[in-house]
């Protein structure tokens, strides 16, 4: 058992409430928290806010419209939406904004739905835009839609149950008796406590005739009839046969979408008029945006949103003699021009969640149709039985009119009226207040023989609904009138068209990259000027910034890798290609910025990895060196950065790429020198391997640099030369170490 904590003695003596505080705080395991405080409103949230049921709709969306059609908002004009929200709150208290939300999802101007609840009037936004947001409800109005008639057709006729509202003032529907499958026509997403919804909308008429000829024969052909799903913002789905079948089946799976598009030869460009209904206008212009500013896409001199009161429509100016359909290729490839739809078709049924593909879910609204239209009937068969009670009663009265007035006329009391008549006539109370209730002038015989011809007419109305009530066959029929009658209605043609993988032109899996010899040139300062040898002919001297000065350079070609290795153990993988052609007397690329380096990352190095045959030897300050093999930075999916690229141990001091074997000198803070082979190091294929020791270090001494031994101003080779490792090395000798950076910086520029 939890006990209470005891409270101190002396906060007793200063607070005498003090008792009463503590007595509150108890000791409770993170299990009971959980069930008792963390469950329920995890279950609320499935339950009662996120997922939808088999209506198609959430309690937020059937709260709203049941508010609406309550207001007489289904025949009569439009209300300020703001009037609409304020009555809302009756039945939902999560507040006015979250209403109007839903409202506007629901409306026909923000064209999320396939066939819009809300008919409305002002700006409510657009699902295919981030920025253009909706009015605020005092400014916009709205009524509901026409289609909404096979929502609310029955409701008063006991085919759905009622509960209290929040507060018990009024009650409200728990599911809306909709006349088709709407789950299936309306795209539904939710997100609740540990599971999620997404629901893709299918065109109306399609879902009807799935929904008829599941009725006829539940093993029918499903993809001959609901072809793909149809979305608001058009575009096409691309028709891959075992995603489509996954999705039908299962209700999970992805179906893959892309935008329509059209050539302008006239103007050089491309029109874009239809996008995936997954991302939208804005996301795709910054993705365009950042292919141009990288310079991996320089087929486009301009990109704007023409969007209007027409409809969406991105253009595209092309640059002169540039193939629209590579390029859109491209674009489908590498931006939100072509997107997938995650489908997660997850829909509570008697207050459970079930993840289920469409068969199920046709057989689940089949179901819970087929007890709507039962209920009905039954209410019908209910009201003409008391009605044809009543005027059994009143052919009663028929047999003697006079009489009847009689006991009217001589019963001293009006209370005794109506047990006068049921004596007088043998009929029982409800019959007798029938009477009772008869206007004067309606006591006559013309009247009450008209009455009583309704008698045969009831009978057979009763005998026809206690037959449908027996009858399943005669149910299903109901529901597949009312099917037809929906068709006829409110069909639309598809927005979303269908094409096969077969009739798209397949990208091509490289871009062909124009190739000719380079020089490449890497600053300290983390730029790298990329030069032609025409160019470098002509060019005078090279430029850096003040302060910054050359590291490295080498010769390569425009269609090489270039591995950039920073301070952060990182490496990352760049095209040369896509860095532009420089002249020495610009700057270069950052490369920080071109890699879209973190915040503080820092280029050290850079190089060709060629076939990724060899292996790069790396130098840390602690004397230990590295020998890695190139073919470990090597990746065969499109990864353009590789973390734990080198060992973190200690700072790095020096790369020197390795095809063959080698000597190279290490110098020390001491101003010693070791000349060895590489052939001493063996490559290891773990990239962040700590090295083996190279140099024997003394206390507070450090390596601070690693140079080919070509490359350095060593004339007395054999007094550094070493046969094993590690090793002290010797002191650098005058005449060895002549200038030592100045050379290497010559090396560089001579190159």
């Amino acid at each position: 058992m939890p006990k209470k904590k005891q409270p101190d003695e002396t906060a007793k003596k200063n607070n005498p409430n003090v008792m009463g505080l503590h007595a509150q705080v108890l000791d409770q395991e993170i299990t009971d928290t959980l069930e008792v405080n963390f469950m329920p409103y995890a279950m609320s949230v499935i339950v009662s806010r996120a997922i939808p049921e088999i209506d198609g709709f959430k309690p937020a969306h059937r709260k709203l419209l049941y508010t609406m059609y309550k207001m007489g908002l289904l025949t009569g004009g439009r209300t300020k939406s703001a009037n609409i929200v304020g009555q809302t709150m009756r039945l939902n208290p999560h507040g006015d904004a979250a209403i109007y939300e839903t409202m506007v999802r629901l409306s026909k101007g923000y064209e999320a739905l396939l066939t819009p609840f809300v008919d409305s009037k002002g700006n409510f936004g657009k699902v295919y835009s981030r920025d253009l947001s909706y009015a605020a409800s005092r400014y916009t109005e709205a009524k509901l839609s026409p289609i909404c008639a096979e929502l609310f057709r029955d409701i008063d006729s006991d085919t759905v149950d009622f509960v209290d509202n929040y507060d018990s003032t009024m009650l409200e529907p728990t599911l809306l008796p909709t006349s088709f499958p709407n789950v299936l026509v309306s795209a539904n997403t939710g997100i609740a406590v540990g599971m999620a919804s997404n629901i893709c909308s299918f065109n109306l008429e399609e879902v009807c005739r799935a929904e008829m000829e599941y009725l006829s024969d539940p093993d029918f052909d499903l993809y001959s009839v609901l072809r793909a799903p149809d979305f608001t913002t058009g575009g096409e789905v691309i028709y891959e046969a075992d995603a489509i079948r996954e999705v039908y089946e299962t209700g999970k799976g992805s179906i893959k979408l892309r935008a329509r598009w059209r050539y302008d030869k006239k103007e050089n460009l491309i029109e874009i008029y239809e996008i995936p209904y997954t991302t939208t206008a804005e996301a795709i212009m910054d993705k365009v945006e950042d292919l141009v500013k990288s310079g991996k896409l320089r087929e486009i001199s301009d990109m704007r949103d023409e969007t209007d009161l027409s409809g969406l429509k991105l253009t595209v100016d092309l640059k002169r003699g540039v193939d629209p359909e590579k390029l859109m290729a491209r674009l489908f490839r590498t931006t939100p021009l072509q997107d997938a739809f995650a489908c997660n078709f997850n829909i509570l049924i008697a207050g459970t969640p079930r993840v289920m593909g469409i068969r199920e879910i046709l057989s689940e609204w089949t179901a819970w149709r087929e007890e709507s239209v039962r209920r009905r009937v039954f209410a019908d068969l209910t009201k003409k039985k008391d009605r044809l009670h009543l005027l059994k009663g009143l052919g009663k009265i028929l047999l003697d009119i006079d009489k009847a007035i009689r006991i009217i006329r001589e019963t001293e009391e009006e209370r005794e009226v109506v047990p006068n008549l049921m004596i007088g006539f043998g009929i029982d109370e409800i019959q007798a207040e029938f009477v009772a209730e008869i206007k004067l002038r309606n006591i006559n015989k013309e009247y009450i023989l008209k009455r009583l011809e309704d008698i045969e007419k009831l009978e057979a109305e009763i005998a026809d609904l206690e037959d449908i009530l027996k009858k399943r066959g005669r149910v299903r029929a109901i529901i597949k009138r009312e099917l037809e009658n929906v068709i006829k209605k409110y069909a639309e043609p598809r927005r979303t068209g269908i094409v096969y993988p077969h009739e798209i032109a397949e990208p091509e899996e490289a871009e062909e990259t124009e190739d000719y010899p380079v020089t490449v040139f890497f600053s300290r300062g983390g730029y790298l000027k990329k030069i032609t040898p025409q160019s470098l002919r002509m060019s005078g001297e090279q430029k850096y910034k003040e302060g910054d000065s050359l590291l490295i350079s080498y010769e390569a070609r425009n269609s090489s890798e270039l591995l950039v290795f920073t301070d952060r153990t990182q490496c990352y993988k760049a095209r040369l290609a896509d860095i532009p052609d420089t002249k020495a007397s610009s700057l270069g690329v950052y490369l920080p910025v071109h890699l879209t380096m973190e915040d503080g990352e820092n280029a050290l190095y850079v190089c060709d990895p060629g076939d990724y045959t060899g292996s790069l030897l790396l130098m840390f300050e602690n004397g230990k060196a590295a020998r890695i093999s190139l073919a470990g930075f090597e990746t065969k999916t499109n990864r353009k950065k590789l973390t734990n690229a080198y060992s973190d141990r200690s700072p790095l001091v020096g790369f020197l790429p390795v095809k063959e074997d080698l000597e190279a000198a290490a110098y020390t803070s001491d101003g010693r020198c070791v000349v060895f082979s590489t052939a001493l190091l063996t490559p290891k294929p773990t990239k962040n391997t700590q090295g083996v020791a190279v140099v024997s270090l003394k206390k507070n001494r450090v390596v601070t640099e690693l140079l080919p031994l070509a490359e350095t101003s060593v004339k007395n080779i054999s007094r550094y030369r070493v046969r094993s490792i590690p090793a002290a090395g010797a002191v650098l000798k005058d005449e060895d170490r002549e200038e030592q950076q100045l050379s290497l910086l010559g090396g560089d520029g001579d190159a």
